[in-house]
């Protein structure tokens, strides 16, 4: 039988609410998991007797709820009650809210066990935590969800909280090999998140399947859970190369290529998806509302607490996007509202789109998160996308495929991963 910290979330809440595992034993599980391989560095937060506490109260009350007190990761830029927020900085060191942020309180409320906090980069922006690529401590585990990629791929946790400015959920997703989830953009609260960008700012998921993804998709959004349909006929995929293409390697651009005629030989109809013209430097406007926002954003720290902000997010991102004029800021808002019309357009031909991941497997070394150009793009427009594990790279570090759907048809979208899924598995 498969070690409970092993199962992905849905199947370990069916196992939970059947009565063959308890809340208890399945925490208990993924804690050892935590202390053997302390090594990744993923918690930045675990009390083991807190995280234990909650779920033997899950088990006195007979496990209620949708998520029966399936334990939970919850990354560092996300406000608990009951657990320091530090959001990967010096600046909020021992930092205690007032409140559970949204998205916790809707877990708590659907049954989960919110086990600890992940580490973060700083600020969720590029500054890397201490957390290590699981599969080789010498990569990226990716950012700046890098604990939740990390815990999850490593079995120390069923599911993760991460969010996404950039590509801060899909590019760790993929480069920890696990399956990741930014929704359409305003679906999840993001009410007791540390505020970046307020026009890209997205929570995520971080998990092991699809079917995980339905599961606390219904619990974030206080819906009954509608499974995902494996019944739906095969999709139209178009094969963005996308205006990056020429920054992915080898390696990533074959995959795509060779997922693309899999997909068609199982039954799917494949065709190109192109931007227009006009949208080829689209990842500039992604930079002018990312640096503009955020700058405005951290004042308060940049001004009060200047020196501990680090050089990397300062000169990278702040002083760039205080000097940016308004007018240049806004020209980026009109572009970015172009470009989701676009996107719209192009999802009249098309249910998915089918792009790469990230640009290549996990990059050596733990100085960089690695290129979030295949990400931002769609974060910009707002539409929902999934990384899927699609093997191994010639490092054996692992490789995704992401799908994206139009926005806010989040439902049809997992239905196709779903799909996909299954014929990557076969």
């Amino acid at each position: 039988m498969t070690d409970p910290n092993r199962l992905t979330a849905a199947e370990a809440v069916a196992r939970l609410r059947s009565g063959d595992l308890t809340a208890e034993a399945l925490t208990r599980a993924c804690l050892d998991r935590a202390a053997e391989r302390q090594s990744v560095k993923a918690w930045t937060w675990l009390d083991p007797q807190q995280a234990l506490a909650q779920a033997r109260a899950a088990d006195r009350a007979g496990r209620p709820g949708l998520l029966a007190g399936l334990p939970i990761g919850v990354k560092d830029v996300i406000d608990t009650v009951d657990m320091p927020t530090e959001h990967g900085s010096p600046i909020y060191r021992g930092n205690r809210p007032f409140t559970d942020a949204a998205c916790v309180a809707l877990l708590r409320i659907a049954g989960g066990t919110i086990m600890g906090k992940t580490v973060t980069t700083e600020f969720a922006n590029r500054f890397p935590g201490a957390t290590v690529n699981p599969h080789n401590p010498a990569h990226t585990p990716g950012g700046s969800s890098s604990g939740s990629a990390a815990a999850v791929a490593d079995f120390q946790v069923p599911v993760g909280l991460g969010t996404q400015t950039g590509g801060s959920v899909i590019r760790p997703s993929a480069f920890c090999g696990v399956v990741g989830y930014k929704p359409s953009f305003g679906e999840f609260s993001r009410s007791g998140i540390k505020m970046q960008c307020h026009n890209l700012d997205t929570l995520g998921l971080l998990c092991r399947s699809v079917e995980d993804i339905a599961l606390l998709r219904a619990a974030l959004i206080a819906t009954p859970r509608r499974p995902v349909d494996r019944t739906v006929p095969a999709p139209r995929i178009g094969l963005c190369r996308t205006p990056a293409w020429n920054t992915a390697d080898a390696v990533t651009q074959a995959l795509i290529e060779s997922t693309g005629r899999r997909l068609a030989a199982a039954g799917a109809e494949i065709g190109d998806a192109a931007f227009a013209p006009q949208f080829a430097n689209i990842h500039e406007h992604h930079r002018r509302i990312f640096n503009y926002e955020a700058a405005h954003n951290y004042a308060y720290e940049y001004e009060r607490h200047h020196d501990q902000v680090s050089q990397v997010l300062r000169d990278t991102v702040l002083t760039p996007g205080r000097d940016l004029p308004l007018s240049a800021y806004v020209e980026a808002l009109e572009t970015a509202e172009a470009y989701r019309a676009h996107l719209d357009d192009v999802f009249t031909e098309f249910d998915v789109l089918l792009t790469p991941s990230a640009a290549g497997e996990a990059p050596e070394g733990l100085g960089s998160t690695g290129d979030p150009s295949f990400n931002s793009i769609w974060t910009l427009g707002w539409v929902p996308c999934v990384t899927l594990p699609a093997g191994t790279g010639p490092r054996g570090l692992p490789l995704g495929v992401q799908l994206v759907g139009r926005r806010f048809a989040d439902e049809a979208l997992l239905d196709a991963a779903a799909w996909v899924e299954a014929r990557l598995a076969a």
